[in-house]
């Protein structure tokens, strides 16, 4: 399927999934631990991908067909050397749960987890791809509809074939989302306090621990740093915020903490490879 230059939809249900369509040259997948699953199908041309953090490796290639997957505190990016299109899909833990449970693939005080960062050969995927995205650029009726289907059904099929399923006594799923019970505290207060600054001190003492181990043990718990799981969250509110409301910019940048629109930008651009007012533009009216 060919697609025209430098192309950018978005279709969300917010606090369930966002589906990003990009297609152009030189395109980036940005990296970073955020709080989501996040699997990225590419659709035409290559990239080059690597996992980032301890152990990155090399890069590699991944070619047409191929996808990218990540569960949450994983990082991995990507950038294409020439034209490329993809769909970059973002699940809620909430929602991939709440849809394993259904399909009866997990149990209660489980979690998911993607087996492989990379997959290569999956027909099966690669066909949901092209229909997501051609229901994703088109404007047929009913459209709303066979988007969340595909969606489900790529789910299911990604459960299926290429995650596992962990027991924990500790991984517990609250309003907060996905967290760790000895980490709750300090993940709510996050989520309670998005619009201003909260230094390591106060975030650590929500777990009743000093900064030092607290930072320690939120790392080897969520993959990422507390700061960095903290800007994605802001910017996760921004995206919800950029597709449910008519706020400016500026005041959506506020509400999430940052005080100055450049650094909004600036931050929202790092977390989703795109600037806040582009992605509103992208957004695919439901």
């Amino acid at each position: 399927m060919k697609s025209p230059e430098a192309t950018e939809r978005i279709y969300t249900l917010p606090q369930q999934y966002a589906v990003h369509y990009r297609g152009g040259r030189r395109l980036r997948w940005p990296g970073g631990a955020g709080t989501d699953y996040a699997a990225l199908l590419l659709l035409e041309g290559s990239l080059r991908w690597r996992r980032d953090g301890e152990g990155a490796g090399p890069a590699r290639v991944l070619e047409a067909g191929g996808a990218l997957l990540s569960s949450p505190g994983e990082s991995l990016s990507a950038a294409a050397p020439a034209r490329a299109a993809y769909l970059s899909i973002t699940l809620s833990p909430v929602f991939v749960l709440d849809c394993a449970a259904r399909a009866r693939l997990t149990r209660a005080d489980s979690f998911v987890t993607f087996l492989t960062p990379s997959i290569d050969d999956d027909e099966r995927l690669a066909r949901l791809a092209r229909d997501l995205a051609e229901e994703v650029l088109g404007e047929a009726p009913g459209r709303e509809v066979v988007v969340g289907a595909l969606i489900e059904q790529t789910l299911v099929h990604l459960l299926r074939r290429h995650s596992g399923v962990k027991r924990s006594e500790q991984i517990e799923l609250s309003r907060a989302g996905l967290v760790d019970r000895r980490v709750r505290r300090a993940v709510e207060l996050m989520h309670a306090h998005l619009d201003r600054d909260l230094p390591l001190e106060e975030i650590a003492a929500a777990a009743h621990l000093s900064p030092f181990h607290f930072a320690r043990l939120f790392k080897k718990l969520t993959g990422a740093a507390p700061h960095a799981y903290l800007a994605s969250l802001r910017a996760a509110r921004a995206r919800q915020l950029l597709a449910e409301t008519d706020l400016s910019v500026t005041e959506v940048g506020a509400r999430v903490g940052y005080m100055s629109s450049s650094h909004f930008a600036k931050a929202f651009r790092q977390a989703t490879g795109i600037s806040p007012s582009a992605y509103r533009k992208a957004l695919v009216a439901r």
